[in-house]
């Protein structure tokens, strides 16, 4: 009875089941714990997500949100006993508001294209990160989703000006007003932000969007220490406030492995223990580059810079991310590799990733292990080859989630807790922000329908 109703309030295109149902909606890019749901949802807008979650309500059947199924955490890993609600037909760029600097997109749009419609209207997205040809705004929504922006322009919190979101008995939340300024009570959006999909499912967003940049200049910076590179970022932000987009840190391991999994060259004729990957906005090209020479120039006299490179052509600065994206070499190149997303404050990283490393090569000489983050927004990524550690995952995971609480950090910076963290999750949250946050899951989803069993218990 239950998947005839929904075959009659969404159509029989929009409700599969068994086999029908791809395998790629079985997990998330994580690969944790594949199932095969109950039933697999693709409504085609906000009514079809009301109508099915009540059906869900009625019959007491979990629901399971899924955007583009690029998360490394486990969110979006469906149940037998659930339905998966996936939002990729929901994916309209509904308006651009040019004077106001928003776009209004459907959950479903990819973040990709919410790029190309901001940039064909001469204005931009402050939120990117390397899967962003296949993740959507639901899911970035529901993972507070990072990335490179977020030292100039913020998470996707900071970029969200209204949303909807439909909860777990069928009522819609028309969060949907553009406005920067609306003290009108509780901010009910932000919790649907980084929720993973725990109180509701996401069904549209009113964006922040900001001035396209006349001229962007992309550099590789060679560094002694970590300490220098926090000494590089803090003349940058003096030199160019509100202008570094992008200060990305690999440590010689990350550099390595990115070039020999990529049969790359070396960036510079010597090795350098650190590299940086910075990004800086400007008006005029010729007044960024000279300025950005006089900067560096000054930075290697004082000892912080040992070599630099800044891009002469687009190109290039394609050339320049590519080591730093190597990420989407991972899966082929470890195996299987263990992710670790972390933030820190600051000052302590460099400390951090000294003692990983030193605790990691005890317990496992030789072990593979990369470091590589954003670092001017306190993320560090770190991932290990499982082969190389006798795939002992949760000793590995006790070691680095044991130096973050002793650091005062987060187990996750930007991918979420889903299943993968959640045994880990104590190590950030003390007992009475648990309980706080399942008092709020309890007034939303008090019959816990909504992505049961990711988060917490």
């Amino acid at each position: 009875m239950f998947l005839a109703e929904l075959v009659e309030a969404l159509g029989a295109d929009a409700v599969s089941t068994g086999e029908a149902i791809a395998p790629r909606h079985r997990t998330d890019w994580s690969g944790v714990s594949p199932a095969l749901p109950l039933a697999l949802l693709r409504p085609r807008n906000t009514g079809q997500v009301s109508a099915a979650l009540r059906l869900c309500t009625k019959h007491g059947v979990p629901v399971v949100p899924q955007g583009g199924l690029t998360g490394l955490a486990g969110g979006a890993v469906p149940r037998p006993d659930a339905v998966a609600l996936s939002l990729d037909r929901m994916n309209a760029i509904e308006s651009i508001d040019v004077a106001a600097s928003t776009m209004t997109v459907q959950a479903g749009a990819t973040l990709q294209a919410v790029h190309e419609a901001a940039a064909a209207k001469g204005l931009l997205f402050g939120v990117d990160l390397g899967a962003r040809g296949s993740c959507q705004i639901g899911g970035n929504l529901a993972t507070n989703a990072g990335g490179n922006g977020v030292l100039q322009f913020g998470m996707m919190r900071e970029q969200t000006l209204g949303l909807e979101a439909v909860l777990a008995d069928g009522r819609v939340l028309p969060m949907m007003r553009p406005m920067q300024k609306n003290n009108t009570g509780y901010d009910l959006k932000q919790l649907f932000i980084g929720a993973e999909g725990t109180l509701g499912v996401i069904t549209r967003a009113v964006l922040r969007l900001h001035p396209l940049p006349r001229t962007r200049a992309t550099m590789l910076v060679a560094l002694p220490t970590f300490d220098a590179a926090l000494e590089l970022l803090g003349r940058l932000h003096a030199r160019f406030s509100g202008s570094v987009s992008a200060f990305e840190l690999m440590w010689r391991d990350f550099v390595a492995a990115s070039l020999k999994w990529q049969s790359l060259r070396e960036p510079f004729d010597d090795v350098h223990p650190f590299i940086v990957l910075t990004e800086i906005s400007g008006s005029n090209e010729a007044a960024l580059a000279a300025a950005l020479e006089e900067e560096l120039g000054s930075a290697m006299e004082a000892g912080l810079v040992l070599d630099a490179a800044i891009a002469q052509s687009q190109a290039q600065a394609r050339s320049f991310w590519k080591i730093r994206e190597a990420t989407a070499e991972l899966p082929t190149n470890m195996h299987p590799p263990l992710n670790f997303d972390v933030s820190l404050p600051m000052a302590d990283i460099g400390r951090f990733a000294a003692a990983c490393r030193a605790a990691l090569d005890a317990r496992w000489p030789g072990n593979i292990s990369v470091f590589f983050g954003h670092i001017g927004d306190s993320n560090l990524h770190l991932s290990t080859d499982m082969s190389t550690v006798d795939g002992s995952e949760h000793d590995v995971e006790a070691i680095v989630y044991g130096e973050v609480e002793k650091f005062s950090g987060s187990v996750s910076a930007e991918h979420g807790i889903g299943l993968h963290k959640k045994p880990w999750l104590g190590v950030s949250r003390t007992p009475d922000e648990l309980e706080a946050m399942r008092s709020i899951k309890l007034a939303l989803d008090p019959l816990g329908l909504m992505n049961p069993g990711k988060v917490f218990d």
